[in-house]
């Protein structure tokens, strides 16, 4: 549950993001925000998977960038939902879905399973002279 509740935050980041970031995207507020991003998540568990296949000839032609398009269409299908959310034409909404989706994994990958941040460990050790393993 504190993963859910951890990701859906972490999406509302990316959001505010890409409006910083873009002018084509407008967002009033963080709590027009959290809501794009519940509507935003829901709208990616359902109906994602489902476009995935519909286009996966497509998908497969462009190395798995037409994924990008599909988020924009799922962002913009967002935008017609939420009134706190503008997203100004298509492709203010790919810019935007690049950048959600960059922030989006960026910051779930330190996130694990059960909701709990964790780091990266990395540890060397001197080996044999100048050599590090």
């Amino acid at each position: 549950m504190m993963g859910l509740l951890l990701r859906w935050l972490i999406l509302t980041v990316a959001i505010m993001a890409a409006a910083y970031l873009f002018a084509g995207i407008h967002v009033t507020g963080f709590g027009a925000a959290l809501f794009a991003a519940l509507i935003l998540g829901i709208l990616n568990a359902f109906f994602r998977p489902i476009l995935l296949i519909l286009t996966l000839p497509i998908n497969v032609l462009t190395l798995g960038l037409f994924t990008f398009v599909i988020n924009a269409l799922l962002l913009m299908m967002t935008s017609g939902v939420i009134g706190g959310l503008e997203v100004s034409g298509f492709g203010s909404a790919l810019l935007g879905s690049l950048i959600i989706s960059l922030v989006s994994w960026l910051l779930s990958s330190f996130i694990n399973d059960k909701g709990r941040v964790e780091s990266f460990n990395i540890e060397l050790r001197k080996r044999q002279g100048d050599r590090w393993e």
